[in-house]
Parts: structure tokens; sequence; C-alpha cells
């Protein structure tokens, strides 16, 4: 007889559909054999619950993930609705007038040997410094693509991920990890759960199918945590809340005037009183949401607030045709994301706010990890659960820390939401003493904790530098200056390169229509 800590894991089951739970099928199907004597993967979905239906930015890692479990990118594309993301732009977070600034996925010309702030520094401070050191805030400007039709499926000229369709991103990964890749799928309304003396999990059960048994549990049920928080009763850390204040939105979708309307190469982020609000272009449509405090603005002011900015940038909109969903969500992460053998994975592990578009990126880290370190009995488990809850709650704190340097760099004072950020007191004591040190130099290499980290120190620089964030050398060191006329002549050249050759956005999908990317 097998003793408990020696049973293998031969069977994951995974609970909740939405982007997460297929994704995350998707990746470990296409992983592991899922013959007879591999792995088998089984998710059930409710037919009952929907799912939340936004995250419709992702950061250039979902090139990777797509690839690998054998999606085209031509495919994609079509069926997706998805266009080309090169960044983020910001406006009027600085000081609430009509200044922004980008934050492009491109690294900096010459970013390994050479610091950003350096060259910025020997050129001119008025000078914006994403347009100093980075071709892509010229390419974005001009809401151009990242390559051409001619190149191969998920290369490129420069850095991007991808705006796209929510609801038909899911349809996609349905249908390619059922027929493809041999995914089990159970439909059903999930009334129980059955464990073991240790209280190891056994089986789901559901109103029609009965007992769906599994040796790992993937908790991909959202909001809820059906498993994590709803059965073992795992509680939310909501420190976050302290930090990041903002916990309703209202969502809308707004037609393109025409179908020759530029498509931004950008999600687009413009800050109001109490939050901001995305802007984010696909093929065939706009999806716009303001997010904001319930603490600082009251849902009639949000929706007046939503009106006015359709009525700003898509005066062909009726906004009275329009039906404002609204998201209401508690910001915070789980205390631990992987109990006996249940991990949570998506919305089920946590939420802070859409900034910066990080809630994809935990889904494909998560997925990935699986991938990598699959336990193969539960003596193992153990060892893994403990690795994976000390790197995602250091995933997590790393995510907080970036989006509040977006609202503790702001000289806004226009409302009490903006000045509380602002305040030391209502941010992370890691990210105050980084702060202090950027004040005498600028993030570098050695700043990133872990090689793997989320953010390297250009991201950062992007945002400090974005922010009009000071940064004065030491004074009586005096260094040896980049040799800037070169390195500007290049960038500069290369970005008059980009923007003749490439096509925009809305050529590059519709050329898509028709052809297909290379095959690499």
């Amino acid at each position: 007889m097998i003793e408990q800590n020696n049973l293998p894991v031969k069977r994951v089951v995974i609970v909740g559909g939405g982007t997460a739970g297929w994704l995350v099928a998707a990746s470990l199907a296409a992983h592991f054999d899922t013959s007879d004597s591999g792995l088998s993967v089984t998710l059930v979905e409710s037919d009952t619950l929907g799912t939340i239906g936004v995250g419709e930015g992702t950061w250039p890692s979902m090139r990777t993930t797509l690839n690998k479990i054998g999606i085209s990118e031509t495919e994609f594309v079509r069926k997706c609705g998805a266009s080309f993301k090169q960044g983020s732009q910001f406006r009027g977070w600085r000081d609430g007038q009509r200044e922004s600034y980008y934050h492009p996925f491109s690294l900096p010309e010459h970013y390994v040997g050479v610091n950003p702030w350096d060259l910025w520094q020997s050129a001119n401070l008025e000078t914006d410094f994403a347009h100093t050191v980075s071709s892509q805030a010229a390419v974005c400007e001009a809401s151009k693509a990242p390559k051409q039709i001619e190149m191969p499926g998920y290369a490129y000229a420069l850095n991007y991920g991808y705006h796209l369709d929510a609801g038909k991103f899911v349809e996609l990964l349905r249908a390619h990890a059922i027929e493809r890749l041999g995914v089990k799928h159970v439909v059903d309304h999930l009334v129980g759960v059955e464990t073991d003396a240790d209280d190891f999990v056994l089986g789901v059960r559901g109103e029609k199918s009965g007992l769906i048994e599994g040796d790992l549990f993937i908790d991909c049920s959202g909001f809820h945590g059906f498993l994590l928080s709803g059965y073992y009763g795992i509680g939310l850390n909501t420190e976050p809340a302290k930090y990041l204040f903002n916990d309703r939105a209202l969502a809308v979708q707004l037609p393109y005037e025409s179908d020759q309307s530029p498509i931004a190469s950008v999600t687009l982020g413009t800050a109001h009183s109490a939050g901001w609000t995305w802007d984010i272009g696909l093929q065939h449509r706009r999806g716009v949401g303001r997010i904001y405090s319930s603490a600082h603005q009251t849902d009639d002011e949000a929706e007046t607030g939503l009106r006015e900015y359709v009525n700003q940038t898509a005066p062909h909109v009726n906004f009275d045709d329009l039906n404002p969903r609204q998201i209401k969500f508690q910001s915070g992460f789980r205390d631990k994301f992987w109990h006996k053998n249940c991990v949570a994975i998506g919305l089920s592990a946590g939420f802070v706010e859409p900034l910066e578009a990080s809630a994809l990126v935990l889904v494909e880290l998560g997925a990935k990890f699986l991938c990598d370190h699959m336990p193969v009995d539960r003596q193992v488990m153990a060892i893994t659960a403990k690795r994976f809850n000390e790197q995602f709650t250091y995933r997590w704190n790393e995510i907080v820390r970036f989006l509040k340097l977006h609202y503790v760099l702001s000289h806004r004072s226009d409302s009490d939401y903006w000045l509380a950020h602002r305040q030391q007191a209502n941010s992370p004591d890691d990210l105050i003493e980084l702060l202090e040190l950027w004040r005498t130099r600028a993030p570098w290499h050695q700043d990133e904790g872990r090689v793997d980290d989320l953010f390297p120190s250009a991201s950062y620089q992007y945002v400090l530098y974005g922010m009009g964030f000071g940064t004065k050398n030491n004074g009586h060191l005096k260094r040896r200056a980049p040799n800037f006329e070169q390195v500007s002549r290049q960038r500069y050249q290369q970005e008059q390169q980009y923007l003749s050759l490439l096509p925009t956005n809305r050529e590059l999908v519709q050329q898509l229509m028709t052809r297909e990317f290379r095959a690499s």
C-alpha cells in the first residue's frame, strides 16, 4: 500500500475557467504528456457563474506563453481582436494638467552598460526622459506597430505585448486546450469538497458530475476562491489597501468612429481627482474604465466622470446607450497561495488594481512555476508549496511597491485622494528607503533584489523621471559622462528608421486578416 506522503501526482484538476483557468490548463497540457501514462489535466467550469471579463492588457511575456502552448500569433490576433501594446502612457499624474510621460516596454538603448540617467544628464534635464533614452516613445506617439508583417510570429523590432478581448481570448484558449492539447472539460456547478483524514482534497463535487477526483487542485475560481478561501478559509492580506486606495471600477466598451480609426500602441492611463481612467485600443473597439476609491468618490460622481471622458474622447458615442459595468474589489493577496494540495492562481490568489497590467503576468508566472516544479508526490509537494508561497509573496509585494511609485511621486494637491497618496506613512517602507537612495543616485542593476525581478531598474527610471523625480549626483564625486552625442545620434537614426518602415497598428492588424506572419 502506498503511504500518503508517497501518493503520486498524476491528476490535476483546475477549478474555474476564465483566462486564468484556461491559461494554466493549456500551459500544463502543452508542457506535460497528457496520455494515459502522463499527467491528466481536467478543468471544471461553472455553468452558472460568469467571468470578470477585464484584464485586456498583457506584458511581452505573453508572446512566450502563447508560443509555448502552440497558438500561432496570426491566429491569436485574428481570433482575439488583438492589437499590439508597446507600453503605457500616463496623463495628468504629475501635476493634474496636460503633462504626460511614457513607460515603454523596450529597454533604453545601451542599457546593459550605460545608465540611462547618465545619458539624460548629459543631454538636457528639460528634455523628456523616455524620448531621450528610447526610440519607442516616438513610435508609440505615431501609433506605429512594433514589427512588420514579413517578420516571424512573436519576433519583434520593438518589444511588445497585446491588447485583447478577454472573452474571445478565453474562447480561443478553451478550444485549443480541449481540441489540441487533450484537456478534459467538465461543465458543472460545484457544491462541495471531499477531503481525506489529513485534510487534503480528494475531489470536488458537482451537481451533475458527482465527485471529480484529483491529486493537485488549482483554484482559478475568481474573487470568491472556492477552494483556498471558501473551503480552507485562507485569509486575504489587505495591507496593500493601505497603499493603493482604489477599490471600484466602471467599465464600458466604445466602438471606433470608423474602421480606419487609429489604434493606440499603448495603454492610456489618465489621472482624475480620485483615481484614473484606462483606455485600451483593440481592433474593433476601445475598452475604457474609470477606476476609483469609494472613500474619495461616490458611484454617481464616478459615472459623471466617466461620461465626461467618453464625451471628450468618443463624441460619436451616446453615453446613455452604454451600460457601465461596476466592478468592486478588495485590494490584497492571500496569506498563502498553496495550502495542502491546493494552489490559487488568478483572482483567487489576489488583486490590487489594473495599473501596469500585472494580473495576467502573475497567471503566466504561476503556470510556469507549476510546469517547472510539478511535485511528484505529497512529500515533495510540501517543499514546493513553501517555495511557491515565498516566491509569490515576494512577487505581490514587488508589484504593490512599483504601483505605489506612480502615486507617491505625484505633485497633485487638488484632492484628499492625491494628498493622502503623497504621504510617506501611506507608502511601503522599502519604497521610501529606495526613494531616499535614489535622491543621490539613479536606479541601476544592483537595485534589483533578484535576477528575475518583474521590474528592471529601467522601469523605475521611466516612472521616476517621467514624474519629475529629482536625482542629484554626489557633489564630491565627478563621474565620466558617456558620449551622449554619439549615442543620441544612433538613437535618432534608429528612431527615424522605425517611423519610416513600420506600419501603424491599424495597418498591421488589417494586413493580418489576409496574410500571416512568417513561420519562425
